[in-house]
């Protein structure tokens, strides 16, 4: 390793979440201190394609300078990035991974900051460990649970998590006999709830279903981003979300709280119309935000966590009864993310988080250094 660590930023990928990678990439580029680090990007497009480029000599301007692009367009990157190399068509993520790790251009940490399917749901992260390179974030085993909702909501259940009534079915299930499923969800749920695809994150896919009309088509869309979809009852409640960070010893800091300027806190909300309103710190009373802490580590260990997550709760408004929502990997640092404002107002500065999940991430590799396979 040389006097300035080198960290690899993958970004884009093929999920729905592709443009809130790119915004996130910017973001978290230009907050990096150049003189600590040397930054290398690795953009995949929306079709698979992996793409690198040379060291930045400076953050990009804009997200059409991540894309990475060759021929012509390559003279614009010029003043930004140094030996601008893109990858040949085809090629693959392995064989990406380990031009990462050639000694000749080698990376010491990857940051993934992919969102959704392929980015934060186990596979980029069972890459780097095939590749055994260090990385930022959950390993296999957390990204795989925080991404299926269904199975994430199963872990919750035996650590004893109180949560909101759901109801889950895969598409045989559901093409098999939707007639019963409508059914069990209007007894067990009832209206409005809550449709979502068990892998996908971003509000991505999710509808409100006032009526078995719309619970049927929010069920049909929701199959359009995956096998799997999870229908939750409505809950007249608070968002209350909370930052965690570290490894085997995690923190979380200071709540906050989401006021969501549509009828529900959908895609168009946190990215797009910028309606949402964050409150940091969240209104709640002391007794209250501990619970919420220490209700998020729990969760986060549960799942195996490493690196970040961000933990996100209903405060139902007739009791007052905390309900855990979902658990989020790989969470976004756009300028309108909850992660890293929580932290800056526990006392982290943006600066300081990415130098801290640098370091987390080298030391959760050592320690992983010390497992013996076979032999």
């Amino acid at each position: 390793m040389g006097e300035k660590i080198r960290v690899g930023l993958v970004y884009g990928g093929k999920s729905g979440e592709h443009e809130v990678s790119l915004q996130t990439a910017l973001a978290v580029m230009g907050a990096f201190d150049f003189g600590k680090y040397e930054i290398q990007p690795f953009y995949i497009t929306k079709t698979g394609e992996w793409r690198s480029a040379g060291v930045l000599l400076a953050a990009p301007d804009s997200v059409e300078q991540l894309k990475l692009e060759g021929g012509d367009s390559s003279l614009a990157l010029a003043p930004v990035f140094r030996g601008l190399a893109p990858a040949p068509a085809g090629e693959s993520a392995l064989q990406a991974a380990a031009a990462a790790a050639a000694p000749e251009k080698a990376v010491d940490v990857i940051f993934p900051l992919l969102h959704g399917t392929f980015g934060e749901d186990g596979t980029i992260q069972g890459l780097l460990e095939m590749a055994n390179i260090p990385y930022v974030g959950a390993g296999v085993l957390a990204s795989a649970v925080g991404m299926d909702k269904i199975t994430m909501k199963k872990v919750f259940a035996h650590e004893g998590l109180p949560q909101c009534i759901y109801r889950s079915f895969n598409r045989t299930q559901w093409e098999k006999d939707h007639t019963f499923f409508v059914m069990e969800i209007e007894v067990a749920l009832g209206y409005p709830c809550f449709v979502k695809p068990a892998n996908l994150g971003s509000s991505v896919g999710i509808s409100k279903a006032k009526n078995r009309e719309e619970l049927i088509a929010a069920v049909e869309l929701a199959l359009r981003y995956d096998r799997k979809v999870v229908v939750e009852e409505f809950v007249d409640a608070r968002e209350i979300e909370v930052s965690v960070l570290g490894n085997d010893e995690p923190r979380a800091s200071v709540p906050g709280e989401v006021i969501s300027g549509a009828d529900f806190y959908d895609y168009n909300a946190k990215y797009v119309d910028g309606t949402s309103i964050m409150q940091i710190p969240a209104d709640l009373p002391a007794e209250t935000a501990e619970a919420v802490r220490e209700m998020a580590i729990r969760a986060y260990l549960a799942i195996d966590g490493s690196g970040l997550s961000r933990v996100d709760f209903f405060l139902r408004r007739s009791d007052g009864q905390l309900l855990i929502n979902e658990v989020n990997t790989m969470p976004g640092f756009t300028p309108y993310s909850m992660y890293p404002l929580m932290w800056k107002e526990t006392g982290m500065p943006y600066r300081e988080l990415l130098d801290t999940l640098i370091e987390l991430a080298l030391a959760r590799h050592a320690d992983k250094q010390k497992i013996h396979y076979g032999g």
